[in-house]
């Protein structure tokens, strides 16, 4: 399916693990950019792919977790996101996945792939789903974690 060029399309992982009988979200934010805030793993999706497919190959990319690491619990929300600094819409689909491999309480990762996030330096951390205030409205869906 081809996209429009007025809208792009956007998955958006909600990865989570149970800790101390508390649900923890992974996040992440930009070892060279620290404005950009507290963020979850997404990006675009493709023009000919499948919304799961770009969430496991976004979140593989920017995270190192492999699908085989990762259990699909649902899609949470899709939403559209007006971002005035692009002037642009952006179809948001939040996903919620939970966590099957163990993984470091913090970690960094270097962004594969060619894209624009290629090379990016991204200090990952578990952090209380009911402490998380993420940047650009992306903490829009967090409630449905609780549903």
């Amino acid at each position: 399916m081809r996209q429009s060029p007025m809208v792009k399309r956007k998955v958006l992982a909600y990865i989570t693990r149970e800790q101390g009988g508390h649900k923890e979200l992974l996040v992440f934010t930009h070892r060279d950019y620290p404005e950009a805030g507290l963020q979850v793993p997404g990006g675009t999706v493709e023009d000919t792919e499948l919304l799961i497919d770009a969430l496991y190959r976004e979140v593989e990319e920017e995270t190192g977790l492999k699908r085989d690491d990762l259990q699909l619990q649902g899609k949470l929300h899709k939403y559209m996101y007006y971002a005035e600094d692009r002037e642009k819409y952006y179809e948001r689909n939040f996903f919620h996945l939970e966590v099957t491999a163990e993984t470091s309480d913090e970690w960094e990762y270097v962004v594969d792939g060619d894209g624009e996030d290629g090379g990016l330096h991204y200090q990952f951390q578990w952090t209380p789903v009911k402490e998380c205030a993420l940047a650009a409205d992306q903490d829009n869906a967090v409630e449905w974690l609780y549903q």
